[in-house]
Parts: structure tokens; C-alpha cells; sequence
């Protein structure tokens, strides 16, 4: 998921956030929830924002998640941009740099 720090928060990028459909799955539903309760300001149509003070439990869902096996790690990892260098400490075993060379 590709995300940026801005500040104090992480903001993932609104076309990476989990996506809720009514019958579909109850893993990336439960996902969808999970993310979206954490989230301060989660809007629908747009970037979601995670406050320093939640940053353990976003890390905490990540994890879960990936570790579950039924969904992708690009779907469960931070995605920060390749000329960031620092991802912070609290989540940087759930977070990776973006491919300088991808189209994203």
C-alpha cells in the first residue's frame, strides 16, 4: 500500500486502502473494518490518515493480516516512496520502499 508521512501521520494512498463489498469476502471485509476503525480520518473517497498514537496498532493489523496468508503483502505492507529514507521505527517490519523503477 502506498503511503507517505506527512507530519505525524501516515496517510496510505486512497486506491491501496482495503476495499469493502457487500458478500464479499469476510477476510478482506473484517480487513476493511479493522483498518477503517484505526484510521482518524478515514474518508470514502479518499486517503486515509493514521496518528503517531495508533501507529502500534496499525502495525498490530498489518501483521495479522499477513500473517493469515489470505491476502497479499502488497495489500498488508507500507509502501513509502524510494527517497524516503526514514520510515519510522514502529513500523518498519511492516513496511518496505517503493520500486524506483515501478509505474505506480
Amino acid at each position: 500500500m502506498r503511503a507517505r508521512l506527512d507530519q505525524d501521520l501516515i496517510i496510505i494512498h486512497k486506491d491501496d486502502l482495503p476495499k469493502f463489498k457487500k458478500g464479499g469476502s469476510v477476510v478482506r471485509n473484517s480487513y476493511f473494518w479493522a483498518m477503517r476503525a484505526i484510521a482518524g480520518h478515514a474518508p470514502r473517497y479518499g486517503d486515509w490518515e493514521y496518528e503517531m498514537e495508533v501507529w502500534l496498532a496499525l502495525k498490530r493489523v498489518l501483521l495479522a493480516f499477513q500473517e493469515s496468508g489470505y491476502l497479499g503483502l502488497r495489500e498488508t505492507q507500507l509502501e513509502f516512496p524510494p527517497d524516503f529514507y526514514d520510515i519510522p521505527p514502529l513500523v518498519k517490519s511492516v513496511s518496505t520502499w517503493a520500486d524506483p523503477l515501478s509505474s505506480d
